[in-house]
Order: structure tokens, then sequence, then C-alpha cells
């Protein structure tokens, strides 16, 4: 018999994101702000050199043009634009400023500039990208094969982007083989993964894991 502590299969499911740190001669900021839908997103932009800053803008860059987000001057102090309402600023300054947007949607995603308008020398601009991600939870599915010995195993889980399923066993005597991947697009925009493959071994009853955020030892037990 399998238990947590010596047996198990586990449904691993990742989220593969780049990101970086973007590092310019005149701004410094993030090049890439990941965040779950649901989250606060936060941008934050640095003017390195002192300049004689008139306003700080913020923009949504679209297919086809700039819209602005928010922006901030000591004459006319905090705006945020009609349509940006779940976007507040976070600290205001002409040398550096920084905005929250907050319970993130899959709409918010894109890239955003910030300006800093300054006189007489005009603007001088960084960029960020926010990049929003989606995960579900995953469904595990264990049934029996024709022989008494494998067992036919499935994890889906459901994201954007496209998430990468992986089954492992952690017993020695526990091994898998036949795998099928199956990536489904959605009509969201999220992606389903299904991974199957057959678990063959000795034992009569297999625990199954699927680890969370908390760690916790919840298992489902299938004899």
């Amino acid at each position: 018999m399998c238990t947590m502590s010596d047996c198990g299969i586990m449904c691993l499911f990742f989220l593969f994101m780049t990101f970086s740190k973007a590092l310019t001669a005149v701004i410094q900021t993030q090049q890439t702000v990941l965040a779950a839908v649901g989250e606060d997103a936060e941008f934050s932009c640095q003017l390195l050199e002192t300049k004689d800053v008139v306003q700080v803008t913020w923009q949504k860059i679209l297919h086809d043009h700039e819209e602005n987000v928010a922006t901030y001057s000591k004459q006319f102090g905090q705006r945020v634009n009609d349509g940006f309402t779940n976007t507040k600023f976070k600290y205001t300054g002409l040398q550096n400023c920084s905005i929250v947007i907050r319970n993130v949607t899959v709409q918010d995603g894109g890239c955003y500039h910030c300006l800093f308008n300054t006189y007489p020398e005009g603007s001088f601009t960084g960029r960020t990208c926010l990049q929003v991600y989606e995960l579900h939870e995953p469904v595990v599915d264990v049934r029996e094969s024709n022989s008494t010995e494998e067992w036919v195993v499935s994890c889906s889980a459901t994201g954007r982007p496209a998430p990468t399923v992986t089954l492992s066993v952690s017993q020695q005597d526990l091994s898998f083989s036949q795998y099928n991947t199956v990536n489904v697009s959605n009509t969201n925009a999220t992606f389903t993964v299904t991974t199957t493959a057959v678990l063959s071994g000795s034992h009569r009853e297999v625990m199954v894991m699927v680890p969370d955020d908390d760690d916790d030892d919840d298992g489902e037990k299938l004899s």
C-alpha cells in the first residue's frame, strides 16, 4: 500500500514566463511585470538624472496609438483618466513615480509608457509590459486499464499562457509509460493541457497528490 510519505503520483503544472529588469541611461523601470488575474500590478519609473520635470504621464500602448492612463504634476496633482478606474497612484514625484493596477484583468495586459515631460528638453520615456497569467485548479483522473497492475492516469490544467503538465511518481516500483499530451485552445483565450500516461506497478492502491501553494499533504487515494 502506498502512503502519503512514500508513494505518489505528482501532477505538476507550470507557467513559463520571462521577465527581467531594464536599465536605461536615463530611466530605470521594470521591463516586465507579472501578475495573476485578480492580483495587483505595480509599475514604477525613476528618472536617474535630475531634470526640470513638468509632468509625469502614464500611457497604455494600443495597436495604433497611445492612450493616457494617468498624469501627475505639481500644478494639477494626480489625475486618472476615465476607463482606468482600477489604476491608482502609489507614489507621486517628478523624479520617481509609481502606479498600481488593482484587481488585474486580462484586458489590462500589454505595454505601458512612463513619460517624464521636461522643459526645455522634451520627454524621457520608459517602457514596462504587464504580462497577465491565469491558472485554474488541475483535474486528475485515475482509472484501471485492462491489466490488474496498470492504471491510466490523466491530469488537466487550464490557464493562460498554456501550462506545462508533467506526471511523475515517487515510488521506485511505479513507472509511467506511453505519455500523451493534448493542448486545446479555448474560446476565452485560455488553454487546456491534458497529459495522459499508463502507470505500471505492483501496488493495488495508489495515492494521487496535487501540490499547491500551501504545500499541504492532501491527496486522493484510489484502490
